[in-house]
């Protein structure tokens, strides 16, 4: 069993951005094998959401930036999906 130190000093190097990252890339994997243009155009679109609305005192400046461009994509994506 892992004491709660490990896994505290393991997570220390991590923030939110990360995870929010990370939770953008399982779901455009798990949305891959559908082929779905308006399902990937709504994810990027609803993580881009998510990063601009994030407490800028939770992670980089540039996790926060990088919303207004996945916002755009998903729009324009789901704009040429038929």
């Amino acid at each position: 069993m892992l004491s709660p130190l490990v896994i505290d000093t393991f997570l220390l190097d991590y923030h939110l951005g990360h995870i929010v990252l990370f939770g953008l890339l399982v779901s455009l994997l798990g949305a891959a094998p559908l082929k779905s243009q308006k399902v990937i155009a709504s994810i990027l679109a609803v993580f881009g959401v998510v990063f601009l609305m994030a407490p800028y005192t939770t992670m980089p400046k540039t996790f926060i930036l990088l919303g207004i461009p996945l916002v755009l994509v998903g729009a324009l994506l789901w704009t040429m999906a038929r």
